[in-house]
């Protein structure tokens, strides 16, 4: 069933927050030549998506707190950039290079890979597919919600993920997360690159790391808080999207909003403070950081290995465990 048309009349009703927003990236960044109709087409088409994912019509005080989460000085660029500004690539790539170079490395195994990722990337930025007359760029994706750095996060590792497919034929991958902070777990647990390490240990080798892979995965996740546990429960178990974890928080009478006020309180901030699936996702990635510290501290204390044995281990629960495998001892 498909979601209902947003009517003209709901649109028109945020016109003039819209032109003064525009306005505003306007006075920030003067060259991008992107048009006022430009820039409100792809607001008009977050407003929508916003308004036909609530089951009633949000409220004006609703949709202006949407309109204040967008990242709309990230949009602008983006825009710009995919209606190929000179000046827009210019800037993207003196804020953005960088990160990304170090991103892909930090996913890679190698700065060669790391290079071909990033050169893949901009392919698909810059856009080199037609459809009826027109160049589709990978900015056309990109809608505000959310910064534009955590969002090329989620570009640079479906770009590592599809190349690693792409020479690894005989390796199922299954889907890969949309969300930052999942792909930061598997990225954290990535499979090396042929030509590395991994390929001159034999599978007798792999045998006698992997009942220590299993042991320490186990001891790393009874080890975590209950309200850690409960969160990769809802995420990897229950699959619940950001957004309804972050609502559960919100409920009166539920694990996560007890802690969630216990945590305000500590910091002597407001606990009745509305939950963002950004705040979900800084759990999450707090939580995948424990992990695999836990798993790395269990391993080389109980298990007295190395850090190139221990990079086996990592490799090990990449090719041997799904998902499911990893997370199964939540759902007990």
């Amino acid at each position: 069933m498909h979601p209902p048309m947003v009517n003209e009349e709901f649109l028109s009703q945020f016109r003039p927050r819209i032109d003064a927003l525009f306005n505003r990236c306007v006075e920030n960044a003067p060259n991008y030549s992107v048009t006022s109709e430009r820039f409100s087409a792809s607001l008009n088409r977050s407003l929508a998506k916003f308004a036909a994912a609530t089951p009633q019509p949000p409220t004006e005080s609703e949709t202006n707190e949407f309109l204040d989460l967008l990242q709309v000085d990230d949009l602008f660029i983006a825009l710009a950039c995919a209606d190929g500004n000179e000046r827009a690539w210019w800037e993207f790539d003196q804020q953005y290079r960088g990160y990304l170079e170090r991103l892909a490395r930090h996913l890679a195994k190698s700065d060669v890979d790391a290079q071909e990722v990033v050169d893949s990337v901009y392919v698909e930025l810059y856009g080199t597919r037609f459809v009826d007359g027109e160049r589709v760029s990978k900015f056309a994706t990109y809608s505000g919600r959310g910064s534009l750095r955590g969002w090329l996060r989620t570009v640079i590792w479906h770009t590592l993920v599809d190349l690693h497919r792409a020479s690894h034929d005989e390796v199922s991958l299954d889907e890969m997360t949309e969300n930052v902070g999942e792909g930061a777990v598997h990225a954290s647990l990535a499979e090396p690159i042929p030509g590395g390490e991994g390929e001159l240990v034999d599978q007798i080798a792999r045998s006698r790391y992997r009942t220590a892979t299993f042991k320490s995965l186990e001891t790393a996740f009874s080890q975590l808080d209950g309200h850690e546990k409960l969160l990769l429960l809802y995420y990897h178990v229950e699959q619940l999207k950001l957004r309804e974890i972050a609502r559960l928080a919100e409920s009166e009478g539920s694990p996560l909003r007890r802690w969630f006020q216990r945590k305000m309180q500590s910091r002597s901030e407001n606990p009745g403070s509305r939950i963002h699936e950004s705040t979900v996702m800084r759990w999450l990635d707090k939580c995948y950081s424990k992990i695999l510290q836990l798993f790395r501290t269990e391993l080389s204390s109980t298990h007295e290995l190395g850090e190139a044995e221990i990079e086996i281990c990592l490799d090990l629960v990449s090719q041997d465990l799904t998902d499911d495998n990893i997370f199964r001892h939540l759902a007990v």
